[in-house]
């Protein structure tokens, strides 16, 4: 065959091309299972971090997890749990979940270092530039949060992109969701605004105002579906106490 023809030209190129997209192919198939563990570890880390669990060594991430992460669970809207089955949360993706109608309420069961319980909620929203998404930690009083994690996508540096920093996400801890037993949530607002709901508040970001309200939406649209959950836990706080009292007088009674 002639090497000048447009025909040789065109199929080595059609060959090449084959050659060289196979060959990518498998390099992607034969990293993708350590690419998804990647995102995997770093999900976990982020759920550690609203735990106040510091990130361990990467080859204990998953280990670290486990230990703390005692049950996956997904609620519905009147705080039911209809699926307790194993990384059921985990496996949720809230990019997708936010945008249904009927959307899936995953929640996290750990049981800190002290025997605490706490319960992670993830969240999603949107800020400046792209993407924002988090988790926020309660108290198993159904109402104070524990800790809270925020990331971004693109949002500016030394801006936006502050939502990252522990001393932002501190400012989430103790915050109380409900007031004289109604939901209210918790809100971001710029500094000397108050609250028209009597919702507790945060301090917008300086400078970065757009994405301080982007979380703040974002804890709106995210959190407020939880509220018959969190009742219920709320109800279990003040009688399991109660009950556990009673048994404990029961069995210290003489025969």
């Amino acid at each position: 065959m002639n090497k000048n023809s447009n025909i040789y030209q065109i199929l080595y190129a059609a060959v090449m091309v084959l050659l060289v997209g196979s060959v990518l192919a498998l390099i992607y198939m034969a990293l993708k299972p350590k690419q998804d563990e990647n995102i995997a570890n770093d999900t976990r880390k982020q759920i550690m971090s609203a735990l106040h669990i510091a990130a361990p060594d990467d080859s204990k991430v998953k280990e670290t997890y486990e230990k703390y992460v005692i049950q996956d669970l997904l609620v519905d809207r009147d705080g039911n749990i209809v699926d307790s089955t194993e990384n059921v949360a985990f496996e949720v993706d809230m990019k997708k979940n936010v945008k249904l109608e009927d959307r899936l309420l995953p929640v996290m069961k750990c049981k800190m270092d002290d025997g605490s319980i706490k319960y992670v909620l993830p969240m999603y929203g949107a800020g400046l530039w792209g993407p924002i998404w988090g988790y926020i930690a309660m108290n198993d009083d159904g109402d104070t949060i524990f800790g809270a994690n925020f990331s971004h996508e693109g949002e500016t540096p030394g801006l936006g992109a502050r939502i990252a920093d522990k001393d932002f996400q501190d400012k989430f801890v103790n915050k109380h969701v409900f007031l004289d037993g109604e939901y209210k949530g918790v809100v971001v607002l710029k500094k000397g605004q108050k609250s028209a709901t009597g919702a507790e508040q945060v301090d917008a970001l300086t400078g970065a105002t757009i994405t301080s309200l982007g979380v703040s939406a974002m804890l709106e649209d995210c959190l407020a579906p939880y509220e018959a959950f969190l009742k219920k836990l709320q109800y279990a706080a003040t009688t399991v106490p109660a009950a556990a009292s009673e048994n404990e007088t029961n069995d210290n009674q003489p025969e």
